[in-house]
């Protein structure tokens, strides 16, 4: 994990979390998007430093940051992030945050040399620019070095309007990029889609644009979060499809 890249163009640097400030600072950017932006109530753990978003989770994964530079006036902020939960970690952890919300059992043979992603935001003023790009590459370097042979996570979508264009993501998302049969998993708490699609199109979030660039297939159906009031979408990404872009060093 010796990722340290730097966009010269946008002044920012992606790199894995170096110590406790770089985790807590990637919980600050999830606690804003997630509680401030999006309106999730966070069960954090007691003692947890007010505006943070931890979960039991965090101990065990690795943490990618896009950061803007320093200057000699003020450090770098950091303005995306992904976690990351090897399959060492997920043993060590008890199991996958995915395995919370889905039903894993088609898919099981194939978690050893998968990684989960998760909590996965960007600051708004950065939602247009490289950022998820950044990201993305990293993450596809992580999977060759790692020896992994494909990555699962779930993207969020706010429930604010009550679930109408998760509902519609959905029906346009299986059009196109459903999992084969054989994969696909089953939410524990099932978003209901049919009762809620009203027939608009709406636009695809720029995480979810994110993994479908990555050659991500929808594992199936949206759950509902009541904690976080999203639509959680299961997405699955095979090393084999991840387009040469963000394959630069992969065999």
């Amino acid at each position: 994990m010796s990722v340290n890249r730097r966009d010269t163009s946008t002044a920012l640097q992606v790199r894995w979390a170096r110590d406790a400030d770089d985790v807590q600072a990637a919980q600050r950017l999830r606690h804003a998007v997630f509680a401030l932006e999006m309106g999730a109530q966070l069960d954090v753990p007691p003692g947890t430093p007010a505006g943070l978003d931890v979960d039991r989770f965090d101990a065990f994964c690795e943490h990618l940051i896009v950061c803007t530079a320093e200057t000699d006036s003020r450090p770098g902020e950091v303005v995306g992030t992904y976690r990351v939960l090897t399959p060492d970690g997920a043993r060590r952890a008890g199991g996958l945050y995915t395995e919370t919300e889905f039903d894993l059992a088609p898919i099981r043979s194939l978690l050893p040399r998968a990684a989960e992603l998760g909590r996965s935001c960007v600051a708004p003023a950065w939602r247009q620019g490289g950022v998820i790009l950044m990201l993305w590459s990293s993450l596809a370097d992580f999977m060759v070095d790692q020896g992994l042979d494909a990555m699962l996570g779930c993207a969020s979508v706010s429930m604010r309007d009550g679930g109408q264009a998760a509902a519609a993501l959905w029906r346009q998302l299986r059009a196109q990029h459903l999992a084969a049969p054989e994969q696909r998993v089953r939410p524990h708490l099932p978003l209901p889609v049919d009762a809620l699609d009203d027939g608009q199109e709406v636009a695809i979030p720029p995480l979810i644009r994110g993994y479908l660039r990555c050659g991500a297939t929808v594992l199936g159906a949206p759950a509902w979060d009541p904690s976080f009031d999203v639509a959680d979408f299961p997405l699955f990404v095979d090393r084999q499809r991840l387009p040469a872009l963000y394959r630069r060093r992969a065999a």
